[in-house]
């Protein structure tokens, strides 16, 4: 089954702790609703730009944009 990374950015000063704190929340959703996940994590571009990271089957993709609204996404290969 595809694998689809989807991402969130965060930018400014506080994006690093930021983006951390939402890998906490997305965690706790993904639990809640019983969604397998193989990687939830942040990248970090610059200090100025950070994001979080979460890779998901494919299926899982419209109902996850639907309640978590990622910026963007990609397909893992």
């Amino acid at each position: 089954m595809a694998k689809v990374k989807l991402i969130w950015d965060f930018r400014g000063p506080a994006a690093k702790r930021t983006a951390e704190h939402h890998c906490i929340h997305l965690n706790e959703f993904i639990a809640l609703e019983s969604i397998e996940s193989e990687s939830i994590t942040t990248e970090e571009f610059s200090e100025m730009h950070v994001c979080a990271l979460l890779i998901i089957n494919e299926d899982d993709v419209p109902f996850m944009r639907e309640k978590l609204k990622p910026h963007r996404g990609q397909l893992v290969k």
